[in-house]
């Protein structure tokens, strides 16, 4: 018998997905554990498997969004009719949504049918679409899918130049491949130059969307305050200097200031807490989140049992889970269950920032770079390799008293290394 594939929940902040591309066609044979297509959610783009066996008889949405139970597709049965299913399922979906609506909105008078007169054609306030260009929307926008665009910026390829296979004349990831294998031939030298005052509209991808939509929600709910601590990293320079020399393993100053978050996290577990709303959740693990940029924001893949692992198994682990957080192949259980995350800016140049809480987290280190700068040392000035760190804390949760007891740990772990291999 025929089944209707829906399209699933596959994180647990996902309201809708976007379908990618096909791996499967219809009239294709497929097994369990096939995949059918790649579908790209709100933190990362993963592979849609099958776990039905038969035949790919329909295919509802070849590119574009769905949203969670949505009706992608039917398998069964060579040459099923699987129609009155479809329309069944169909019905039932519109049913519900009317029923929702009737049931969210208030109930309006009927207004007079209107009839406008058809637009005039050609006339000069409606240009025509740039000649070779079907991948153009409306106002001069380029239609691409996040995924096409992402590659197109890694394989250096200006998107602009490229012809749309998709729906509307989107351009989509086969459309990149092969322009990777073949491409595109540049403008001729004498072509005109580009109009000033234009702009490029690009549409906000699921994983922007949800970023957009929890720290809204985290900002505008959550009383944050700020601890702000200037930790003096003389002594950490030199032990990761000397250590480096002898360790396989090139421990950074990331995964120091993870292990020493890890250590203080244990002595002060209300900062290791989570608001759920009638109750304050007090974690037992110490799972530390990592952020890492991406080209459509932040992903967080979680350091599991912090305060257990040496360094060396937090380098890897991190290095590991944040190359493929940058190409969306994260699992989602390699981003959940975190209970503290730190932030670091360091590398850019960035000496102190706040940043917005996690939720159910109660707190999020901002880490700055390390400055040398002077400082005051036995009643001389000297040089000093400084480090400020700001904890975002939400208060409901957090007082500032042990928020700042928890910074004391922190400050005395990393002044003090050999505390940290202890």
């Amino acid at each position: 018998m025929a089944e209707i594939i829906r399209m699933p929940r596959l994180s647990d902040t996902m309201e809708e997905g976007v379908i990618v591309g096909w791996n499967k066609k219809v009239g294709d044979k497929v097994s369990p554990g096939d995949v059918l297509a790649e579908v790209e959610t709100d933190k990362a783009t993963m592979d849609l498997e099958s776990f039905q066996e038969g035949t790919l008889l329909y295919i509802g949405v070849e590119e574009g969004s769905v949203p969670v139970d949505g009706i992608i597709a039917v398998i069964g049965k060579e040459g099923e009719d699987y129609k009155k299913l479809l329309e069944e399922a169909q019905s039932a979906s519109s049913n519900g949504s009317a029923d929702q609506q009737e049931a969210s909105e208030p109930a309006s008078s009927p207004e007079p049918e209107t009839k406008s007169a058809p637009a005039p054609e050609n006339t000069p306030s409606s240009p025509a679409p740039a000649a070779g260009s079907d991948s153009t929307g409306e106002g001069g926008r380029i239609l691409a899918s996040p995924l096409a665009r992402s590659m197109a910026t890694d394989a250096g390829i200006d998107i602009r130049t490229i012809k749309g296979s998709g729906e509307g004349g989107r351009i989509v990831k086969k459309d990149i491949e092969e322009a990777i294998k073949n491409p595109p031939t540049s403008a001729p030298s004498f072509a005109p130059a580009a109009q000033a005052g234009g702009y490029e509209e690009v549409a906000v991808s699921q994983m922007r969307k949800t970023i957009a939509r929890r720290l809204g929600e985290s900002k505008f709910t959550a009383p944050h305050f700020y601890l702000t601590i200037e930790i003096n990293m003389d002594r950490m320079w030199d032990a990761r200097k000397e250590l480096n020399t002898t360790s396989p393993v090139k421990i950074s100053f990331n995964d120091i200031i993870i292990k020493a978050c890890a250590m203080a996290l244990r002595k002060h577990p209300a900062v290791n807490s989570s608001w759920m709303g009638d109750k304050i959740r007090y974690n037992r693990d110490v799972n530390i989140g990592v952020a890492v940029a991406i080209d459509d924001g932040l992903l967080v893949p979680v350091i599991r049992h912090a305060d257990q692992k040496p360094m060396s198994h937090i380098n890897q682990e991190v290095k590991e889970l944040a190359e493929r957080a940058k190409v969306k192949k994260l699992a989602p259980e390699e981003m959940q269950g975190n209970t503290f995350t730190i932030s670091n800016l360091g590398m850019f140049g960035i000496e102190e920032f706040t940043a917005i809480i996690n939720p159910p987290e109660a707190c999020i280190l901002a880490v700055g770079g390390i400055i040398e700068k002077p400082i005051v040392k036995n009643g001389q000035i000297v040089p000093g390799k400084m480090m400020k760190v700001t904890m975002s804390c939400d208060h409901r949760v957090v007082d500032g008293a042990t928020g700042a007891q928890f910074l004391q740990t922190l400050k005395a772990g990393l002044e003090n290394p050999i505390s940290l291999f202890l």
